[in-house]
């Protein structure tokens, strides 16, 4: 736009983000083109781009933009609407050192403005604050400006056309901008030795240093190390230049230049240090976005190892193995017994000779040993940290409101632990008392069980002169569950001995009850003299009137002497797989018939079937864990236990049923889905 004097105005509004430098300088730009005033173009962006990022970045509001040029120059002038005291400030053309040094003071953006603007100024008002600058095209300049300028040097500065400023001479322009468009490589694995290496080399040669080294320590436990090195080593001396880098933990660096004092060395460093602390910034953001990410992806991991076991020593002893050496030099977990003294349950360092010594320091009593600040963890449910010789800190372990021990980890040699770190290991430790708890629950669970199961099977076997009983119990592959199978050899009234197998609908507690009410009147009806048909039928009452939807098949036989060394057996079958004649002679063959299932209709059918079992002739009893043990869709079957069962003709009892259950379990990998039993009653008649 031109207004009736011949002067190009436009004015703009911008938001207050990172695209509106650029915007800004696009203005400016355009205005001076339209003007013929492209000589003003290099300090006009510089400027412009100073003032607008500062305003983005302090004043954070919407820019009000207004870019005017004439014949003589050109005014660009950037106003905010952060609120700030009514007050005003005009620089002339020149400006003394005394000004200069209170301006570098004030902020390296006003520096560069005073640098090169023929006259600037900020103005305060109610509405806000702006800055603006004139710059004046050469004709307009005084004549020892317009001398530099037809000798080819800044109007300000003195310095050469390409920016390089002669002895004590300031930089122009160009060489600023150059500075400051100096970026890392996007595409370089490691971008930032190079970029620093250019941004140390170009400061150096602006201010005519001899010599720059910029140093990083990135708190990874490398130490310091040299990111970039211009010229000779600098002098360890006052005329050293250093200006620390702003970073945030745990990095920590500076840039060191080796430059004669000047009113523009150190704000140039500063502000060079300040451009490569903003990619260092994000170098550590996003190394510390890899390492989160490697975080969550352990933890991940740690609780998915954690999960797959339910054995409490195994538990323990996993747990440091997962901490070191990744998130210590060593770890011990300690557990809290029954009186709440705390146990050392597990233990490791990265150097497996210095284990003794680790146990001893853990052993030491004392009111400043590690056993009392790992008893200081556990009481106060808090982070200890411990001293020497063994430093580190003591997490507690605690799950579900229980305090069960603590996690002991020693820290690096070469570092010490990050706050990233510490959390991980926190959470680590409350994953870890998790896992434990969780296989004590199981244990307690399996051990109920055993004990349970063990309730409902004979602890042994009776020894009958002339008969051989055997038997072979496999619980199902959840050793926590109680499974409903059981067998029994009970003594009948009449000398004669009544062997039982049986299997109960269903898993757990319910089944249990179940099976150990069928087995507890069985012995008592038996033990009464009742015949095993009344037995039965009594049995399939009381299963019906208890109700809940639990069945029960049965395999009974009475087995007495015959006369001479034969045996007779009376078979009485309730729902229950015929057993397998196992003839000493060879042969093996299903005896029996069917009958009705307790528990399921009010009246039941158990046909009688009476056998003669010759001398090392075998009846061998077996539930359907046996026939329906599953190999992908296969089963094994009763015509493979058949099979398997022929060949071992001849041998005891015990060895028949321990043939016949390995090779049960060997026709499978996976874990037995139901509980496996086995009885085998064998005529050991001489």
């Amino acid at each position: 736009m031109t207004d009736g004097s011949g002067e190009h105005v436009r004015r703009v509004r911008l938001p207050a983000d990172r695209r509106t430098p650029a915007a800004a300088r696009a203005l400016v730009r355009s205005v001076l083109a339209e003007a013929d005033l492209e000589e003003l173009l290099n300090e006009a962006l510089l400027l412009t781009t100073e003032l607008s990022t500062n305003a983005v970045e302090h004043a954070q509001t919407e820019l009000d933009i207004e870019v005017a040029a004439d014949g003589t120059g050109l005014s660009v002038t950037v106003s905010d609407f952060a609120v700030g005291p009514v007050d005003e400030l005009v620089v002339g053309v020149r400006n003394d050192a005394d000004e200069i040094t209170e301006i570098a003071e004030r902020g390296r953006g006003l520096l560069l403005v005073d640098h090169f603007a023929s006259r600037w100024g900020t103005t305060y008002l109610p509405t806000g604050k702006g800055v603006w600058f004139r710059l004046d095209r050469h004709a307009a300049v005084p004549p020892a400006r317009r001398t530099a300028a037809a000798e080819g040097r800044s109007p300000r500065t003195g310095a050469g056309p390409h920016g390089d400023p002669p002895e004590g001479g300031a930089p122009s322009a160009a060489a600023m901008s150059e500075l400051m468009q100096i970026s890392p490589d996007p595409y370089a694995e490691d971008p930032l030795p190079e970029f620093a290496t250019g941004l140390v080399t170009r400061l150096a040669e602006m201010v005519g240093a001899t010599g720059g080294v910029i140093r990083l320590d990135r708190g990874d436990g490398q130490g310091t190390q040299v990111l970039a090195r211009y010229g000779r080593q600098p002098r360890d001396d006052n005329d050293v230049i250093r200006v620390p880098l702003a970073v945030h933990r745990p990095y920590a660096g500076e840039l060191e230049l080796d430059a004669a004092p000047s009113a523009y060395a150190r704000p140039l460093a500063v502000l060079a240090a300040e451009r490569l602390s903003l990619h260092l910034e994000n170098d550590r953001l996003r190394r510390a976005d890899v390492r989160r990410s490697a975080w969550l992806t352990f933890l991940a991991e740690a609780s998915e190892l954690l999960a797959q076991s339910l054995d409490v020593e195994l538990t323990l002893a996993l747990i440091p193995q997962l901490v070191v050496p990744r998130l210590g030099q060593w770890c011990a977990v300690h557990t809290t017994d029954e009186w709440g003294r705390l146990r050392l349950a597990a233990s490791s360092h990265a150097d497996e000779s210095v284990l003794p010594q680790l146990h001893k320091v853990l052993q030491e009593t004392g009111p400043e040993s590690i056993q009392a600040r790992l008893r200081e963890a556990s009481r106060s449910a808090a982070q200890i940290p411990l001293g020497a010789p063994m430093e580190g800190f003591a997490v507690p372990l605690i799950a579900r409101g229980q305090r069960l021990g603590t996690l002991a980890v020693g820290r690096h040699q070469r570092h010490r632990h990050d706050p990233d770190e510490v959390s991980v290991l926190e959470d680590v430790a409350r994953r870890a008392a998790l896992a434990i708890e969780n296989a004590r629950i199981h244990a307690e669970r399996r051990r109920v069980a055993q004990t349970l199961q063990q309730s409902l099977l004979p602890p042994v076997l009776p020894v009958v002169e002339g008969i051989g009983f055997a038997a072979e119990y496999v619980p199902t592959g959840d050793d926590a569950e109680v499974g409903g199978d059981f067998y029994d050899v009970v003594p009948l009234p009449d000398g004669r001995w009544l062997v039982v197998i049986g299997d109960v609908s269903g898993k757990g507690v319910q089944a249990a009850a179940v099976t150990g009410l069928v087995r507890d009147v069985i012995r008592v009806l038996v033990g009464d003299g009742k015949p095993l048909p009344e037995v039965l039928g009594r049995l399939n009452e009381t299963l019906v009137e208890r109700g809940g939807g639990r069945y029960c098949t049965l395999a009974m036989a009475a087995v007495g002497p015959a006369g001479g060394d034969r045996l007779d057996v009376s078979l009485h079958l309730a729902g229950h797989d015929r057993p397998v004649l196992l003839r000493g002679g060879g042969g093996a063959a299903f005896v029996g018939t069917g009958g009705t299932a307790l528990g399921l209709l009010d009246s039941i059918a158990t046909p009688t079937a009476d056998i003669q079992l010759g001398p090392e002739d075998a009846l061998i009893f077996f539930t359907d864990g046996v026939t329906e043990r599953r190999r992908g869709r296969e089963l094994f079957g009763t015509e493979r236990l058949r099979d398997a069962a022929a060949p071992l003709a001849g041998y005891s009892a015990d060895v028949v049923a321990a043939r016949l259950r390995a090779a049960t379990i060997g026709f499978s990998v996976e874990a037995p889905r139901d509980d496996i039993a086995i009885l085998v009653l064998r005529n050991d008649a001489l």
